[in-house]
């Protein structure tokens, strides 16, 4: 199924715009996980299973994996996300960017080795770098555009000419130019709800990925208002670590649930 088809369907089937990031910290994982090979696996299908009828999408963090070599435990929750609970698009959160060629060989890891139905991506090399993810037409591809930490603006808001700031060049582009299999997406941070409503405004009705909400700070009702599409859903509002440490004992999956059960009221009463 194309990404943007199973993301459309999940907004409606769900009633929901949010993501749940994957970032696996095992300081963090309750005591009965401690010294499990497989507590990352264990961990992260615990809050998959909790919370997929909650969510849009789910986002898992390549580097939590990498870090500790368990690039077969995230092969493993990307499969058991598709077998369990299909119709919910897995989004790899890995931020790619480099030449043509690498760029081919990491496409080839998300989409062939991983299974992801999405990846984000950065744009900052241009087209070329980026034509091996869109050559996927049915994978969908989210390129960073105005990010959620403070440090963004030291380029995102570099004016490009004609009073243009760098991320409006970026989400012009892709919008204009990019996306002509219809599976672009952008990266907008919740904390920046007035540039939220500029590339909104710039991409009509393509979807956008807003991290920052939760333990970040980002306003919900902002976020809301400033990127919603002209049909209230084109969100795809991320919270990780709120949800994912919403409890540290064995009962951590139940209360992951009511955590993303409350944002994701919270985001509709918006809407």
């Amino acid at each position: 199924m194309h990404f943007m088809t199973a993301l459309r369907a999940a907004w409606q089937r769900n009633d929901s715009l949010l993501c749940v990031g994957l970032d696996p910290d095992p300081a963090r994982f309750p005591a009965h996980l401690e010294h499990r090979p497989d507590a990352i696996l264990e961990f992260c299908t615990g809050i998959v299973d909790a919370t997929a009828d909650l969510v849009c999408c789910f986002k898992p963090q390549i580097a939590y994996f990498a870090a500790r070599r368990a690039e077969d435990q995230l092969e493993a929750l990307i499969t058991h996300i598709h077998a369990q609970h299909p119709g919910i698009p897995v989004i790899l959160d890995a931020k790619r960017g480099d030449i043509g060629s690498t760029a081919t060989q990491y496409a080839i890891e998300a989409f062939e080795r991983f299974g992801a139905d999405a990846i984000t991506v950065n744009p900052y090399m241009g087209r070329d770098s980026v034509e091996p993810y869109l050559a996927y037409g049915d994978k969908g591809v989210i390129l960073l555009c105005r990010t959620s930490n403070p440090g963004g603006s030291d380029l995102q808001f570099l004016d490009v000419g004609g009073g243009e700031r760098l991320f409006e060049c970026v989400a012009r582009l892709v919008a204009d130019e990019w996306n002509a299999s219809g599976n672009c997406g952008l990266v907008v941070g919740a904390t920046f709800p007035k540039e939220i409503a500029c590339v909104r405004e710039l991409v009509g009705d393509v979807p956008l990925l807003v991290p920052g909400i939760g333990a970040q700070g980002g306003d919900i009702a902002a976020t809301v208002a400033a990127g919603r599409a002209s049909d209230g859903t084109g969100l795809m509002i991320n919270s990780s670590r709120a949800i994912l440490y919403a409890g540290s004992g064995e009962g951590y999956a139940a209360d992951a649930r009511r955590v993303a059960r409350e944002t994701r009221d919270a985001i509709n009463r918006h809407r």
